[in-house]
């Protein structure tokens, strides 16, 4: 898992977890939050892909800091669940709604999108309330357009975290910045295949720590820790 500052375009922290669970990042931001505040610093913002156990990790340890839905997230559940060669006019109208949700740029733009939702709903609400009833199966019923009730409601259920970057210029609409770096590391143990668990482990590490030097005074303060590390000089 890594934690970016995307602003400076800079890693901030990362680390190695079986699993994104709460208890792992919990000990993440327990970590990061004592070296930011140790240096005087504090997050302006926080931009995640909204899962539960984010939100309330970073609740716990910076408070009600505004925190962003990553939209490229939205974006990518949305296409999902809202296929583009649907049978159903109703399910392509949503999903050329929910394509328009990143390149808000304005409140009045919002305003507009939500006329949009609103117009949608007023022609194709009935749809999300249809049921098919169960012959021979364990379940009674069942909603016959799931998907398309999954789609509405990703796009109407709590949307505030997806315009928080409207008041908060210095936080983006989405975590690409971050999604980069994760793609560069991948790439490179794809270069470097045959590798174990540990050795990946390893081999990251250093991939990420050298990305951090942006000099020679960097690098000179990298290899002076490291020799300490290792041969205690």
């Amino acid at each position: 898992m890594i934690h970016r500052d995307v602003t400076n375009k800079e890693n901030l922290f990362w680390s190695f977890r079986p699993s994104e669970s709460y208890l792992a990042l919990e000990a993440d931001l327990k970590l990061l939050s004592g070296l930011i505040t140790s240096s005087n610093n504090f997050p302006a913002g926080v931009i995640s892909d909204w899962k539960g156990a984010t939100i309330a990790a970073v609740s716990c340890h910076f408070g009600l800091i505004p925190h962003q839905r990553c939209l490229t997230h939205v974006g990518s559940l949305a296409k999902r669940l809202l296929p583009e060669n649907s049978p159903y006019e109703a399910t392509r109208q949503l999903r050329t709604v929910a394509n328009e949700l990143n390149k808000i740029g304005t409140k009045l733009e919002v305003v507009n999108w939500m006329w949009q939702l609103e117009k949608w709903k007023e022609t194709y609400g009935p749809m999300l309330k249809e049921k098919t009833k169960g012959v021979g199966t364990k379940k009674k019923w069942w909603y016959t357009h799931g998907n398309l009730r999954r789609g509405f409601r990703l796009l109407t259920f709590d949307q505030k975290p997806l315009f928080v970057y409207l008041d908060y210029p210095l936080i983006p609409k989405s975590n690409n910045s971050l999604e980069g770096t994760n793609s560069q590391a991948v790439q490179k143990l794809g270069d470097h295949r045959g590798m174990k668990i540990s050795q990946q482990v390893s081999f990251l590490n250093w991939h990420l720590t050298f990305g951090r030097v942006k000099n020679k005074q960097d690098f000179k303060k990298l290899w002076g820790l490291w020799k300490k590390c290792f041969f205690g000089v």
